[in-house]
Order: C-alpha cells, then sequence, then structure tokens
C-alpha cells in the first residue's frame, strides 16, 4: 500500500502536481489528475478563442446586420459615423456597401463595378475567394453545389462556406462617378438572372449596432454556430477535436455542464487578453514598418501567397481580433489599386496611447500616396471608431488641414483641442486607451521601400 511518504509533490506553474510516487515511477492522484484535464481544456479553449476570431467576427457582423433588416445578400450602406461604430477598425472616409448572403437556397451573382470600387468576396472565415478582388459578373456556388448548364458571361467561383460576404468601399471623390459605380454594384439570386431585381440598397442612416465579437459564453454561441453550419476544413481538424471534450461539436447541441461552462467562461475571458497582447504588442517577425518608430504592418498577409496566411495563427488572430476582411489588396508588396495599412498602439517613450493624453503625429510632406492618405483612431475596448462628444475620429489628405511651412501635417490626438490646430484635431477619451491606423491609398514606392518614414505619436 502507497503511503504518504512515498508520494512526490511537484510545483509547477499550474499549482501542486502529487503523484503516488516520484513523478517517473508514479501516476497522478485522483486530485491531480482533474486539474491536468481541467488545465488541459482550459488551453485548448484559449488557443481555440485565438483560432475562431475570424469567424465568430463573420458571424456576428452578419447578425448585427441582419439585425439592421437586411434580407439575404441585400447590400447595406454604412455612412454614417454612428452605423460606422459598428465595424470593427472601420475607416471614417470612405463609404461602405456591404452584404451578406447564405448560398444554402441556390447560387448568387455577384457585380463588381469595373472603376471607382475596391472590394472582394469573402467566405465565412473571411478568406478572400481566390479571384474576386477584380471588376467582373460572378456566380459564386456553395460548397459541392454543383455549377449549372449555363454559366456563360459569368466568372465561376466557388465558396469554401454556405455563408458569403461582399464588401465595397468606393474611393472615388466624385460624386457623379461615385453614384454611377453604385448603381453597377449588385447582389442577386442566379435564380433571378433572366429578370435581376431593381437596386435595393438599405440605408442604415445613425442606427447604432454592433458587429464586435461578443464576450463570455456568447463567444462560444457564435462558435457554435459556425461550427453548426459551416464544413469542417482540413487544417481545422485538430480545433475541432480540442473543443469536442468541452461540448462544442458538429451534430450535436452546444449545452455545456457546470465544468465546461466555467472553463469556457474563463478561456474567453484570457483569449480576449492573449489576443489583445497579440495585437498590441506583436512579437513575430517582419511586423515592424521602420525600426525608428513604433508603427506596425496591421496585417501580415503575403499578397503572393495569400493561402499561407490562414496558417499562420498568431498573424491572423491578430488582425482579426481588431479588423475586418483580409486580402492580398489589403496587404500589398507593390503599388496598384491597393490599400496598405499601420498600426499603433505606443508613443516615442513606448507608453500606451491614452485617452487622457495629449499627442502629436507629425505626417511628413509626400506621402507616398496616388490618393490620399488618413489617420483613424479607434477605441482599445471596441475596436471601433472612437467614441467622442464631437464624432469625429479621423483626419485625412483629403481634409483642409492646417499644413507646417515644409508641407508636413501635424496631428493632433488628446482630449482638448490645441489652439489653432482645430481642423487637425481628433478628440480622444480620458480613461481609455486608444490606437490608429495610418491608411495609405493606392501607396506609391517609397512605401514599400520604405524609404518614406511615419514618426511616432509624441506627447505635447
Amino acid at each position: 500500500m502507497t503511503t504518504r511518504a512515498e508520494s512526490q509533490r511537484i510545483e509547477t506553474r499550474i499549482g501542486t502536481l502529487e503523484f503516488t510516487h516520484d513523478f517517473a515511477n508514479g501516476f497522478p492522484t485522483d486530485a491531480s489528475v482533474q486539474k491536468l484535464y481541467d488545465e488541459r481544456d482550459f488551453q485548448r479553449a484559449c488557443q481555440a478563442y485565438l483560432w475562431a476570431l475570424p469567424a465568430v467576427s463573420f458571424t456576428a457582423w452578419q447578425r448585427g446586420i441582419n439585425a439592421l433588416g437586411a434580407r439575404n445578400g441585400q447590400i447595406v450602406a454604412i455612412l454614417s459615423y454612428e452605423a460606422r461604430r459598428g465595424i470593427l477598425t472601420a475607416n471614417a472616409t470612405t463609404p461602405y456597401y456591404l452584404g451578406f448572403a447564405d448560398l444554402s437556397s441556390g447560387p448568387l451573382i455577384m457585380i463588381i463595378p469595373p472603376q471607382g470600387v475596391q472590394g472582394g468576396i469573402s467566405d465565412g472565415w473571411q478568406i478572400t475567394i481566390p479571384g474576386s478582388e477584380k471588376p467582373g459578373t460572378y456566380l459564386v456556388l456553395a460548397p459541392g453545389q454543383k455549377p449549372p448548364d449555363d454559366v456563360s458571361g459569368y466568372t465561376v467561383r466557388q465558396s469554401r462556406t454556405f455563408n458569403i460576404f461582399l464588401g465595397a468601399r468606393l474611393t472615388d471623390d466624385d460624386p457623379v462617378r461615385a453614384n454611377q459605380a453604385l448603381a453597377q454594384l449588385k447582389m442577386y439570386p442566379y435564380a433571378q438572372r433572366d429578370h435581376p431585381p431593381a437596386m435595393d440598397i438599405l440605408d442604415v442612416g445613425r442606427r447604432t449596432w454592433s458587429g464586435v465579437p461578443p464576450r463570455g459564453m456568447e463567444y462560444w454561441q457564435r462558435v457554435d454556430d459556425v461550427i453548426q453550419r459551416e464544413p469542417i476544413e482540413p487544417r481545422d481538424v485538430f480545433f475541432h477535436a480540442m473543443l469536442r471534450p468541452l461540448g462544442l461539436e458538429k451534430g450535436k447541441p452546444f449545452t455545456p455542464a457546470a465544468r465546461q461552462t466555467e472553463i469556457l467562461t474563463e478561456a474567453a475571458l484570457v483569449g480576449e487578453a492573449m489576443a489583445k497582447a497579440n495585437s498590441a504588442e506583436r512579437r513575430f517577425a517582419g511586423c515592424r514598418y521602420r525600426a525608428d518608430a513604433h508603427w506596425d504592418f496591421a496585417l501580415q498577409l503575403d499578397p503572393d501567397q495569400p493561402e499561407d496566411f490562414w496558417n499562420l495563427l498568431d498573424e491572423r488572430a491578430s488582425w482579426f481580433y481588431e479588423a475586418v476582411g483580409a486580402g492580398p489588396a489589403m496587404a500589398p508588396k507593390r503599388p496598384g489599386p491597393n490599400s496598405a495599412y499601420l498600426g499603433a498602439y505606443k508613443d516615442k517613450t513606448g507608453e500606451w496611447l491614452d485617452g487622457g493624453r495629449s499627442y502629436r503625429l507629425r505626417v511628413p510632406a509626400n506621402a507616398p500616396i496616388k490618393l490620399f492618405w488618413s489617420v483613424t483612431v479607434y477605441d482599445a475596448d471596441t475596436r471601433a471608431l472612437i467614441l467622442n462628444e464631437q464624432k469625429i475620429a479621423d483626419r485625412s489628405s483629403r481634409m483642409d488641414l492646417r499644413k507646417n511651412e515644409d508641407d508636413s501635417v501635424d496631428i493632433y490626438c488628446g482630449p482638448t483641442a490645441p489652439a489653432g490646430f482645430e481642423k487637425n484635431w481628433i478628440p480622444t477619451v480620458p480613461g481609455r486607451n486608444w490606437f490608429a491606423y495610418f491608411r495609405f491609398y493606392q501607396p506609391t514606392e517609397a512605401y514599400f521601400d520604405r524609404s518614406w518614414p511615419l514618426p511616432d505619436f509624441e506627447r505635447t
């Protein structure tokens, strides 16, 4: 019979583990077995939180749009400050037109106009359907769906998920040309091809809504939504296996027991904390724009090998915790009809950007852009446009900003407006951290060779 003296206790980061003999020759006690299983499931749930971010964000966004009254496949206009706050890190400069659709009822026709529009078609994991970012008339099929007999005039694309998303931004600041482009943006069922429905865009006006991924157990309810309605990708089979002991399994109802609920609730908290650190303090290679400032590449997707991005757990989690949509045109390697994003979370001294302090960002002259640049400030909590009384979240080169003598532009962020630079001011909120995106619309060579510097935010 084993005596207490023969057992061995080992101190670990998860607490004390006790074995019947020494570690090599004994087995864990009943209490340690339970502790180890709980820790195993907790660690798996934290990693599954990071893995599921793009799909949970998609379904949260889709549910938010549907709650505004959008029909399946209807294009929605997101134009106002209030409406944009429903989207993770929305830009505050160009209008959004988007639509979610479920392909279960049949294929869809999607038309992306030839000019004045940047956009594409994504599946339920926010993976851009290959070859759908260019202008054209697309016929999009569900997983396993065979193309119809008549596909002449269509570019046929097959989605890996039943739920898809069409997103478009109008980049032309001429209202006549922008409206002409918008009139050509369409999405409707293939069954209506002979009699396409009239354009019916739902303008949500100033209504507030949220596409932000939920917290707590609701996060796992959205994970279950995805598991039940979409196919399992081969790359994801181990994550599905990791979630089964926690009650998340395809074809079965999600009714977690008390132990599972406790583990999942804490994992949603710790998983989000990991996601927050993974976005704001990136530790993967090649994330820094230049060594002389704290600006990171927000999206580290290789446009020449875009599929590889979905095998990079940390890189994709860092983007999808705070943003939506990912495609080659959003992380370019060379000039073209694309846009690039840099993110900043710290000031020049390495301190987190704080809404109670005042900062200056000096944007040097001759920014490497063909269209325009913009600076946008986001709330650290919601990752949405900062919520201030003035409803001002961005400043851009399209605006009438005060310039310095050398044509540089000082952007001020803080709780009070700097005298004489009110036009250059983005109000922040004391008691809340924030971060910023610097966007280059159609960047030029000085961005790609990094010869154009972008300094840090400096405290004033």
